[in-house]
């Protein structure tokens, strides 16, 4: 039951291929950005292909790049292209003969529906181009 940070990754590493526009980025340089191996980059980055948010080329001068405009990818395109499993798992298979254990996945798959649903149309409401503004803004000033 480990948190996956694969969201946070994706956008970092979109925000990072926004940021240089005029050449393909390799996932060792975003590597030492993010702070992890770019093994772990390659797996992401992969997804975010399939999902056409990226494109990539493999080799000497290859690299990803964005496939579309940053306003044009939302929070939520992202989240869709890395995260397999909704935000909030319930166990699979609690004792039926338990008048608790009968309930409670659908009573609490009501609830998280209801929670997904609102994340979703949070994060349709922002796109890559907010990200890097915000992160624009939000850098040191370099004296």
């Amino acid at each position: 039951m480990g948190d996956s940070c694969r969201f946070a990754v994706a956008v970092h590493m979109l925000t990072i291929l926004a940021e240089v526009p005029d050449r393909p980025c390799t996932s060792g340089e975003m590597a030492q950005s993010v702070n992890t191996n770019p093994v772990v980059l390659r797996r992401v980055m992969s997804a975010l292909h399939e999902a056409g948010l990226i494109e990539t080329r493999p080799g000497v001068g290859g690299g990803a790049r964005l496939a579309r405009p940053t306003g044009a990818i939302t929070l939520d395109d992202v989240y869709c292209a890395v995260e397999d499993d909704g935000m909030i798992a319930v166990h699979k298979d609690p004792n039926r003969d338990c008048v608790i254990g009968a309930a409670i996945v659908d009573v609490l798959g009501t609830a998280i529906k209801r929670a997904e649903t609102a994340m979703h149309e949070s994060l349709r409401t922002m796109t890559l181009a907010d990200v890097v503004a915000s992160v624009r803004k939000a850098r040191p000033k370099v004296a």
